[in-house]
């Protein structure tokens, strides 16, 4: 899907690139044939004759007419694949204010609508208010020609670039904006380190001669597999369609974009790959004619391809610098690739204007736009993912389906798609069953005989301040704060089974009597304090990550002295430094699970709502499950199913003393982010075996499980695999990860990607975070009531005057003075 209104952060200088160069859009003092004294290029070579590198022409040489830009384009002006472009509002503006000529030029030909059309199963659902820009690639170029001829930029067509090296030694600049499989990139990839990953989707570029009413998303369920289209107008509708009051633009012919799309073995299996592109384009034709209304698609050139992912290391080497495809490349159904790489040409135009040397400027350029273009990758990666997994979700009823689509890149939420079609949202949120006025994330779930009045958990965190294992009264005002603060559902942290499974001597356990008791005296002050609040325990052993400093004394680091012994699956250490684990032999087997049942009965009678078992962040039970862990060649390691053997057997114990009632979830890491470690396919078996052993829930985290791992951190980004487990193991999930906000709460469980979400740090940063997300949203309903004694403060209180007297009366028209 094209980038919408709202959808990009702002650049990291202040103003944005566009701004800096509005406001320095006077042409500097002439420059000799080398960079003056303030490092400024004069003689500037462009590898690369797409819109990123043209922009960048025309900006340079606007900046300094004195300076000599040329332009190397190996195919013919005219020459062009792909066929629409969409822009957004914030690469519009940008372009704007620097150069108001290429902004004229391209607001006359644009084709402007609001709506999205999502067709599935025979059913379109229509959402409003997203603001789509696009006109035709061709055109585009040819703006940008006519604007560097204007420029004096020397444009070289049909011309193959100077071997890199030798650009670099005859030019003070040189930007390689040659694409993909950009040679400039690979002439120094040692330097650049390009990272490319292939994706499983296979795709072709196609055009219609006519103009659809809308962004349009269809997807056909064929005897060979799923398949998607999406679609987009770029050009006036022809005469003879219906009046539409959405596409508008002066341009000469209908035309749109068709992008067909499917997984490879889809392709493979429906013979796509014994077509020719003549035979291709009918074939797409006929699978889509509903959405084509019969009509033809033609092809410039296409071929099915992969989307391939671009990430670098570096950016620049030497007086070489990488820009748009070249640096980056962002999945196009975020619609993201000429945005970046004209937002690409802004910034660096603008860092070489302010910054005294050459180097300065290329730091600078990367420094402002790695984190834009990382955060844009990451919701490209949500939304290729979702279409790669497509016929996971086709069986959701329609309106969540198109809820689903929507949301995918996790930049468009509840919230702000709310803002843009009020109407749509609603009727999602009455076909996902929420009653009038409450928003999804205060509509209850039950697990077994326990109903969860909303979806909010506040998720486990160690505080690492007990005495003995004994929880204190720290523990007492930790844990009863936040139940007074409005989630459904309270964990404890891990709570230890034995003294040898503590993590550090500050871990709470219930191995002990008096540990049981201390408990029960939090439990009895949630349930009779917060009444609807639940509260469950998450039972853990710490295995070989045991034995630890206090997490601010030293995470991971082992204790300075006074250690205890280590167990685990395999003798490893959790790093180089840490104690070596003894492998567990069948009877320390049989005593750990015993001492599970053992806390599992202690916590019953403390008055536990619910169970977890820990089985996730590299400690015992994980340690089992995990390839990179657990290297026993006995019943409990090998395959899969040898290594979930005694993490069942323990589940089977706690569950046969846990009473029947009362529901238990298991916390998993869905991957360990270490090569040949626990996959997101294993994820998915080890959740359906939990399930099948009677888990009602799955906790989805990740990681943790080896020091040498390599998360992809950003928001959210854990709740994909959340998602993977309760749609092919369909089983109920919790999602963890960098959820900060209640808009993705909503998002998340009205997409049908979770059905609780546990969040920790926002809990820390204000223990009332549920009851503020209800007064925020507007809400008071049964979801989220306030505890009695603290109902005065569900309103914001006033921060400022408010007696100041009103105005009588307001004057209109001009000023007269007397």
């Amino acid at each position: 899907m094209p980038s919408t209104r709202g959808s990009v952060p702002d650049p990291g200088a202040p103003g944005g690139a566009d701004q800096r160069l509005r406001r320095g859009a006077r042409a500097p003092a002439p420059h000799p044939h080398a960079p003056d004294d303030r490092g400024r290029p004069h003689r500037i070579a462009i590898v690369g004759g797409g819109p990123g590198g043209l922009y960048t022409a025309a900006l340079l040489k606007r900046l300094a007419p004195d300076r000599e830009v040329t332009v190397y384009e190996r195919n013919a002006p005219d020459d062009t694949f792909g066929f629409g472009v969409v822009l957004s509002d914030e690469t519009l503006g940008g372009i704007e204010h620097a150069d108001p000529a290429v902004h004229e030029a391209l607001k006359a030909h644009f084709v402007r609508w609001d709506d999205i059309d999502i067709v599935h199963r025979g059913i379109r659902h229509t959402s409003g208010g997203h603001r789509f820009a696009a006109l035709g690639r061709r055109r585009l170029l040819g703006i940008l020609h006519d604007r560097c001829r204007d420029l004096g930029v020397d444009l070289r067509f049909r011309t193959e670039a100077p071997p890199p090296d030798r650009l670099a030694r005859t030019h003070d600049l040189v930007v390689a904006a040659d694409g993909v499989h950009s040679a400039v990139r690979e002439a120094h990839r040692d330097v650049f380190r390009p990272h490319v990953t292939s994706h499983r989707c296979r795709y072709i570029w196609l055009a219609a001669d006519f103009a659809f009413d809308a962004f349009r998303f269809e997807i056909a369920e064929t005897e060979h597999g799923v398949m998607q289209l999406h679609g987009y107008p770029y050009s006036r509708p022809s005469p003879d369609q219906q009046p539409s009051t959405r596409p508008r633009g002066p341009q000469h012919e209908a035309a749109s974009t068709v992008i067909v799309e499917m997984r490879e073995e889809v392709w493979r299996a429906a013979g796509f790959d014994a077509l020719d592109e003549t035979e291709s384009t009918a074939r797409c034709a006929k699978i889509f004619a509903d959405a084509l209304g019969g009509r033809p698609l033609r092809s410039n050139n296409s071929a099915w391809t992969t989307f391939r992912t671009v990430v670098n290391a570096r950016w620049s080497h030497g007086n070489v610098v990488l820009l748009g495809d070249a640096a980056h490349t962002a999945h196009f159904s975020i619609g993201s690739g000429t945005k970046l790489a004209v937002e690409d040409a802004l910034a660096l135009a603008a860092c070489l204007e302010e910054r005294p040397t050459l180097r300065e400027a290329l730091g600078a350029y990367e420094e402002e736009r790695r984190p834009v273009v990382a955060s844009t990758q990451r919701a490209a990666r949500a939304s290729l993912e979702w279409f790669e997994d497509l016929g996971r979700y086709v069986g959701q009823p329609p309106r969540r389906f198109a809820f689903n689509l929507l949301t995918r890149s996790r930049r468009v939420t509840h919230g702000n798609l709310r803002l843009r079609d009020a109407g749509f949202t609603d009727s999602v949120e009455r076909e996902f069953g929420c009653p009038p006025g409450t928003p999804p994330m205060f509509t209850p779930l039950r697990l077994r005989g326990l109903t969860l009045r909303n979806r909010v958990v506040v998720s486990a965190m160690d505080m690492y301040s007990a005495d003995d294992g004994v929880p204190g009264d720290f523990h007492l005002v930790h844990l009863g704060a936040r139940a007074l603060g409005g989630a459904a559902l309270v964990m404890t942290e891990m709570v230890c089974v034995s003294a040898e499974g503590r993590i550090t001597p500050g871990c709470t356990g219930l191995y002990t009597g008096r540990q049981g008791g201390a408990w029960r005296r939090i439990t009895d002050f949630v349930h009779d304090s917060a009444p609807g609040t639940a509260i469950g325990v998450q039972l853990g052993h710490s295995g070989r990550k045991g034995s630890t400093r206090l997490m601010w004394e030293g995470m991971d680091e082992p204790l300075p002295d006074g250690n205890w012994p280590l167990v685990a699956p395999s003798p490893l250490p959790y790093r180089p430094g840490s104690q070596t684990p003894r492998e567990l032999t069948r009877a320390q087997l049989t005593d750990v699970r015993q001492q599970f049942r053992a806390a599992a009965e202690r916590a019953a009678h403390a008055g536990f709502d619910l169970l977890e078992l820990h089985c996730a962040h590299g400690y015992l039970l994980s340690g089992f499950l995990s390839p990179l862990t657990n290297h026993r060649t006995d019943a409990y390691g090998g395959s899969l199913e040898r290594r979930l053997r005694f993490p069942l057997e323990v589940f089977d114990a706690v569950r046969e003393v846990w009473p029947a009632e009362r529901p238990m979830t298991v916390r998993v890491s869905a991957t360990d982010w270490a090569e040949g470690g626990t996959s997101g396919a294993d994820a998915v078996r080890i959740a359906r075996a939990f399930a099948a052993h009677g888990a009602d829930a799955i906790d989805v985290s990740t990681g943790q499980v080896v020091a040498e791992e390599r998360p992809e951190f950003g928001r959210s980004y854990q709740t994909p695999y959340a998602d993977r487990i309760r749609h092919e193991a369909g089983v109920p999930v919790i999602a963890v990860g960098a959820i900060s906000s209640w808009d993705d709460v909503n998002s998340l469980i009205l997409a049908g990607r979770a059905d609780l979400c546990a969040l920790g740090r926002p809990h820390l940063y204000d223990p009332q975070w549920t009851l503020h997300a209800a007064a925020e949203q507007g809400y008071d309903g049964p979801g989220a009531p306030w505890p009695a004694p603290y109902r005065a403060g569900s309103r914001p209180p006033r921060t400022g005057r408010t007696d100041a007297p009103r105005p009588r009366l307001t004057l209109h028209g001009p000023r007269q003075d007397v």
